[in-house]
């Protein structure tokens, strides 16, 4: 394989020489999968679930053998937009394959009364479509399973954020998508999402109808060591060095978080001229672009909070991991004023994807940003700054 420009890469499929461990993991999911078992697939956010999606498409127990899918779901708020991107992610992963797979999907999903065009870019057929075109978003979803049923390949279909519909208005969307996948001859699911609680919930509770219906993989920061021999190596094979301290530097401040540190070093990378070194001075050049960079962005997307829910949002983040937010003592230190306005703020931005759950090694709940560089960003902007 010719050798890439940057090792450190941050879009796309990511090749086997270029993936950092996962070696387990990547054994399990597609063991499960080629042996017919559905998967829950639990990570935080931006830990590599996605990534690692994306690879065992790519090995050769899987390529050319299944169609693959690959659906998100995390902007959706309804059944009806589900629908929609379900539709398009199917039609999108199997009917550019063919004309033989366009004219069953014309044939079994009517309902949609959609145009198929020919993209003049890819000459590949184009579904045109949108939300207004599905008016019946549960006989669309049962003419969407019909087809993978009838495709002439088995499928594996990949649901991120799986745990959305869980919060959708119409409650019994667990059950009808429960009925079409439980009788699924033809396709195995991956059910991804990074809300632990959630997803326990409807897979774990007996009342649900997810109870127990798929194996369970959950994915961890990878081990600091690895990702250390990682870095260090590629470093090195292109003529490059950075030393272990700094990357044990970089794991500590983004916590393992791969692809905050990938995005770093990525950058980082590319400051390095050959035969120099990477250094401490340069890793924090690199994390100043990457913030000042999406300075706009961040701006931009914080415009669209309440001025409540922003200054949960700034004390979260100059906390870095906040513990008992709603206390006297968080909500005086930084005048966030009543306890139960901190709790619907958290409510929302928690619903809204800006900040997630945990619970640290004492048990204690915690709250942290998803975007680790939104977080250096409010730190640098808005508090005393970050410390590499």
């Amino acid at each position: 394989m010719e050798k890439i420009t940057n090792p450190f890469i941050i879009r796309g499929a990511i090749p086997k020489a270029y993936f950092c461990d996962r070696e387990k993991e990547t054994e399990q999911l597609v063991r499960y999968l080629t042996n017919g078992e559905n998967v829950v697939l639990h990570a935080p956010r931006r830990i590599g679930k996605s990534k690692l999606i994306e690879h065992c498409f790519e090995l050769p127990a899987i390529k050319g053998k299944y169609y693959t899918i690959f659906v998100d779901i995390l902007q959706t708020g309804n059944l009806q937009e589900f629908t929609y991107e379900f539709g398009k992610a199917v039609f999108e992963a199997t009917v550019s394959l063919g004309n033989k797979m366009l004219k069953q999907f014309a044939q079994t999903v009517q309902s949609l009364h959609t145009e198929y065009t020919i993209d003049p870019f890819t000459g590949f057929p184009k579904l045109s479509m949108s939300i207004g075109h599905i008016e019946n978003s549960v006989y669309t979803i049962e003419e969407v399973f019909r087809f993978l049923e009838q495709a002439d390949k088995p499928c594996i279909v990949a649901i991120d954020e799986f745990q959305r519909i869980a919060e959708y208005p119409e409650k019994n969307v667990e059950a009808i998508l429960r009925t079409h996948i439980q009788r699924m001859q033809n396709c195995e699911f991956v059910f991804a999402g990074s809300d632990r609680h959630l997803l326990g919930q409807m897979f774990q509770d007996y009342n649900r109808p997810f109870y127990e219906s798929a194996a369970v993989i959950t994915l961890e920061q990878i081990e600091r060591s690895k990702y250390n021999t990682f870095v260090t190596t590629h470093f090195e094979e292109y003529d490059k060095h950075i030393s272990e301290e700094d990357v044990n530097r970089i794991y500590a401040l983004f916590d393992g978080n791969t692809y905050a540190m990938q995005k770093t070093f990525n950058m980082a990378f590319s400051l390095t001229a050959k035969m120099e070194s990477c250094t401490l001075g340069t890793i924090r050049q690199a994390i100043d672009e990457i913030i000042e960079e999406n300075d706009f962005t961040y701006r931009t997307h914080l415009m669209t909070i309440s001025l409540s829910q922003k200054e949960v949002l700034y004390a979260i983040a100059r906390s870095g991991k906040a513990i008992q937010i709603t206390s006297a003592a968080f909500v005086g230190k930084y005048r966030l004023g009543s306890s139960s306005s901190v709790q619907s703020a958290i409510r929302k931005l928690k619903a809204d994807g800006w900040i997630a759950e945990y619970i640290n090694k004492d048990s204690q709940k915690y709250y942290q940003l998803n975007d680790y560089f939104l977080m250096l960003w409010i730190q640098k902007k808005y508090g005393r700054g970050y410390e590499v």
